[in-house]
């Protein structure tokens, strides 16, 4: 198994649909691919290279999926799960609003740099409302990550306007609260 890390994030309703229950479906699609999934807290931020839209809402999500399985494979069926959750790469702006985002922040030890993927994700480390959320839950021994690397970026480059919106158990509970439909 392959240790996972995955960002998303979503400033873009979508069929009546809020970002937080957007993020909700989103996780719900990804444990089907993902065993042992957990997730962050879910974090309000505002927005970074194209500024004149609303805030994201970001998490971070960990989890094992089957070392046979490329990461090519995985970035294939997180654009599926975009695609079935309203996002349409043909008609947006570039960083601009979206209802979901997915990114591939580390793929175990991996290294991958093509046209349509790099891992780990080449900005991840300007970007604190990645960094934040992951931290939360990276544990001090994560084999594949040096977590003492992100708190040094974290402490050098603050938080960026990264504020906590949901706990993660509250994020977790929104399916009972809300539902989840497809």
């Amino acid at each position: 198994m392959t240790d996972v890390i995955l960002g998303l994030g979503s400033n873009k309703t979508w069929k009546d649909k809020s970002c937080e229950i957007i993020l909700k479906m989103a996780f719900d699609k990804l444990s089907l691919l993902l065993s042992g999934i957990t997730a962050s807290s879910v974090y309000r931020t505002k927005p970074m290279y194209y500024t004149e839209q609303e805030d994201f809402f970001n998490l971070v999500v960990r989890g094992k999926i089957d070392s046979s399985l490329p990461p090519q494979d995985l970035l294939f069926k997180i654009h599926k799960i975009e695609e079935s959750l309203g996002r349409d790469r043909t008609k947006e702006i570039r960083n601009g609003p979206r209802s979901i985002d997915i990114d591939i922040e580390f793929f175990g030890n991996t290294a991958v740099v093509t046209n349509d993927l790099q891992i780990p994700h080449p900005r991840i480390f300007e970007r604190a409302f990645v960094l934040i959320p992951m931290l939360e839950i990276l544990n001090e021994s994560a084999d594949f990550i040096s977590r003492d690397v992100f708190v040094h970026y974290v402490n050098e480059k603050g938080s960026q306007g990264v504020e906590k919106y949901l706990s993660a158990q509250e994020f977790l509970n929104l399916k009972a609260q809300y539902g989840t439909g497809s």
